[in-house]
């Protein structure tokens, strides 16, 4: 029931009934099954001690069944290995080791309240020792069996976020960048133009400094060099697809999607990296670094390591190294052509690649 102060909104609140639950699984391997067939029924053998929400439990294993009327069968029980006053609520299956699983635990009919050594439950008939002697699950006069287990103890009541009103109204996402990638197509109201790899861009003054520092001090600062709008803006030593792309992502935040036919994908984002460092587009030079982390290979880890340590990626860098933590890798990619090129303009990654290999070979 709310109330209402005076002048006031009715006051809501929301709460919750909520469990501690843990879960985990315990293998149990039979050796030797052959001689475990006489012992007297009701006699079991008992696993290793396993921890499940914070509690010890044990599996019993009865070869003759847990008792006279199960006799002639394997019965398998789970036992709490250990005196609690906390009651437990649990959830457990026993199945053949490798067995897909139940879509559904079945859930134990009784709460577990001061459940000592003694009392147990669980799958007095879990199979045929005869059934078993014939099945796939026994080789080599072994088997094993899976015990998966849920523990929920300890309801308690959470206080929980006031329910949410109806919604009358949906908001889409942003489509800012659907925009801005609309305007770059149109090229309306354009200012400035570009030019990069023998062809020209055009573009908008405002949002291109807006995006980068380097072009905003070129544009607007000290380092422009006319105020004329019709001035030409030279992109040096950038191929057009490259400055396309750069120029893309400056107005929508994204890179342009790559046909599957067209390939060079790793080139394409080496040559972004390097355009992102030098125009400060930090989130375009991480999204390059992390399309480089998944081309890393033989024929191309010397390459992306040079540009990885001329550039300050750190991340790429040590993605490069994990690869080359392989004494196989290594070898093959120090055999390669790209490491000339390395030992060349990076002499201190040769020095740490000399010393992994040291330490790799016995």
């Amino acid at each position: 029931m709310s109330s209402t102060a005076a002048g006031g909104k009715p006051s809501l609140s929301a709460s919750a009934l909520v469990a501690d639950t843990a879960t985990g699984s315990h293998h149990f391997t039979i050796d030797l099954y052959s001689r475990t067939k006489g012992i007297p029924t009701g006699e079991p053998l008992k696993s290793c001690p396993f921890t499940v929400g914070g509690h010890r439990w044990l599996v019993l294993y009865y070869p003759n069944g847990d008792q006279a009327e199960n006799a002639g069968y394997i019965s398998l029980r789970l036992i709490l290995a250990e005196n609690t006053s906390r009651t437990l609520r649990a959830q457990h299956q026993f199945r053949f080791a490798g067995e897909a699983e139940n879509q559904a635990l079945p859930l134990a009919a009784e709460p577990l309240n001061n459940f000592a050594g003694l009392a147990s439950w669980g799958n007095s008939k879990f199979i045929r020792a005869e059934a078993l002697e014939k099945s796939k699950h026994l080789r080599a006069d072994s088997f094993a069996v899976r015990c998966d287990l849920i523990v929920v103890s300890d309801f308690r009541a959470v206080e929980t976020p006031e329910p949410a009103p109806p919604a009358f109204v949906t908001v889409p996402p942003s489509d800012l960048h659907l925009h801005l990638g609309n305007l770059l197509l149109a090229e309306k109201g354009a200012d400035v133009v570009f030019e990069a790899g023998g062809e020209t861009f055009a573009a908008h003054r405002c949002l291109i400094a807006a995006r980068s520092p380097v072009f905003s001090a070129e544009l607007f600062g000290e380092m422009k060099e006319s105020v004329d709008t019709t001035a030409v803006v030279k992109i040096d030593d950038m191929d057009a697809k490259v400055f396309k792309a750069l120029l893309y992502f400056v107005y929508t935040d994204t890179l342009p999607e790559t046909k599957r036919e067209e390939a060079g994908e790793d080139a394409m984002s080496q040559h972004l990296l390097v355009a992102a460092d030098k125009y400060n587009l930090d989130r375009l030079k991480l999204i390059c670094e992390d399309k480089l982390c998944r081309c890393i290979q033989v024929s191309t880890v010397a390459t992306i390591l040079v540009l990885a340590e001329q550039h300050h990626c750190s991340g790429l860098k040590k993605a490069c190294f994990d690869f080359l933590s392989s004494q196989a890798n290594l070898k093959a990619a120090m055999a390669s052509d790209g490491f000339e090129h390395l030992s060349q303009s990076c002499p201190a990654i040769m020095k740490e690649l000399i010393s992994m290999l040291s330490a790799l070979v016995p």
